[in-house]
This record gives structure tokens, C-alpha cells and sequence, in this order.
């Protein structure tokens, strides 16, 4: 099949990942549109947890923010953001959280902080937000970002989240697993050869053996998908 996007791809291979009944805390974005494609195919009873407070939102179209209404509308509760972090993140209810960085290392640590030193960046990013508490409170950790050198450095220049709970990196490449306690090419994507993600790493990116390709999308993946980005 052609005719789909690198952000297509990702999404879909992140909502295969989802098992029924998970509880995914949930970015907008590529996150969202992972997650709402699982519930409506393989996990319908997957619950989304967004971090305005809204749990098992249902949303019909991609939500544009956080703030989005219709995550309100269709949610079974809506509840503050201290209980959401304490009673569901911290409590241990989470089984997969979605993160993104500014650049990511070997061992799956992030930075979403700055860029250059910390006491007079070249950047100031947006910070980290709730992604700490993510990185430790949730059972799993998916992180979704585009490969390239700039990102998938040697060194963060601030380690903003751990990467202990991190079990799969999807990227615009492939899909690098953590082994041996270290991020490893596991899958590419089509069209796509171990040597564009070893170029597009900043350390000497271990590959799997047992390199294999990811299924590309199908039709039903592909409609469910962009019927949910109208609002876009």
C-alpha cells in the first residue's frame, strides 16, 4: 500500500501497541491520534486520559488541545488536575504514557528543557510539565519523535525525564526497543533501511538481528485515522 504519510505510519504502529482495557495518558498530537485510532479498531475499551483532568474522553474528532471540549463532553469524569496526577498518575493507574522531547539518548532519558546550558541556552523549551511524573508513575512510557541527529543525541543537554520506563521509541525511521539497556533498531519502517536511522543517530545505533519491517497500514487504519483529523 502507498499513499501515507511518515506521522500516519507512526501513529499507527504506536496504536497497535495499545492493548484492550489500557489506560493511556495521553499528549495531543501524534499521541492522540495513536490512541483514539486503537479505540476505534483493535481496543475500544482502551481509556484515555488527558492531562486536563478528563478520563475516558471519547472524542469524534481530534482534539485541537488539552482544553478541547469535547474531551469534557465525553468523558465518564472530569476531575482536577492535583487528583489526576495523584490519584490516577501517582497511584498507579496508568499503564502507558505518551511522551515527546527536544532530544532523547541511548537510554531513553529526554529533554524537553533547553537547549545549550542550562544557565544560558540557545533555546528555552517549554519545560517539563507533567513528563517527570510520567516517566516514573506510568507502567510503560511510548516516546514519538521524529529521528534525526539533532534529536537522538550522544549527550542531553538536560535530562529532564529518566528512560527507565520506556519500552518502545517510535520514530519517522522505525522502532527502537530498549536491550540490554539500550535503545536498539528493532523494526523500520517501508521503503525505509537500517542505514537512515544509523545516519539519522547521534551514537552508534545498535541494530537488531532479527531486523524485521513493520506491517504498513491498512485501508481500515488509514479511514479510521484521518476520519479523525476533519477538525485539523
Amino acid at each position: 500500500m502507498t499513499g501515507y504519510s511518515a506521522d500516519e505510519m507512526m501513529a499507527v504502529e504506536a496504536a497497535r501497541r495499545l492493548r484492550a482495557g489500557s489506560v493511556c495518558f495521553v499528549g495531543i498530537g501524534l499521541p492522540s491520534l495513536a490512541c483514539n485510532l486503537a479505540r476505534r479498531t483493535h481496543a475500544p475499551d482502551v481509556v484515555l486520559v488527558y492531562e486536563s483532568g478528563t478520563i475516558g474522553a471519547k472524542p469524534e474528532e481530534l482534539p485541537l488541545s488539552i482544553g478541547d471540549g469535547e474531551l469534557a463532553e465525553t468523558a465518564d469524569v472530569v476531575v482536577s488536575v492535583p487528583e489526576m496526577f495523584a490519584y490516577w498518575l501517582q497511584g498507579g493507574r496508568i499503564d502507558v504514557g505518551f511522551l515527546g522531547a527536544a532530544q532523547i539518548d541511548r537510554h531513553g532519558n529526554l529533554n524537553s528543557t533547553v537547549i545549550g546550558a542550562y544557565d544560558h541556552p540557545k533555546v528555552r523549551l517549554p519545560g517539563g510539565g507533567g513528563a517527570p511524573e510520567i516517566a516514573v508513575a506510568a507502567r510503560e512510557v511510548f516516546v514519538m519523535l521524529r529521528q534525526s541527529p539533532r534529536t537522538f543525541v550522544e549527550r542531553l543537554d538536560f535530562r529532564t525525564s529518566g528512560g527507565e520506563r520506556v519500552t518502545v521509541v517510535i520514530t519517522d525511521l522505525g522502532v527502537l526497543e530498549p536491550r540490554d539497556g539500550e535503545l536498539t533498531l528493532t523494526l523500520v519502517h517501508p521503503g525505509v533501511d537500517a542505514d537512515a536511522a544509523l545516519e539519522a543517530t547521534g551514537w552508534p545505533l545498535r541494530v537488531a538481528d532479527d531486523l524485521h519491517e513493520t506491517r504498513e497500514p491498512s485501508e481500515r487504519e488509514l479511514a479510521e485515522l484521518r476520519s479523525l483529523r476533519t477538525k485539523a
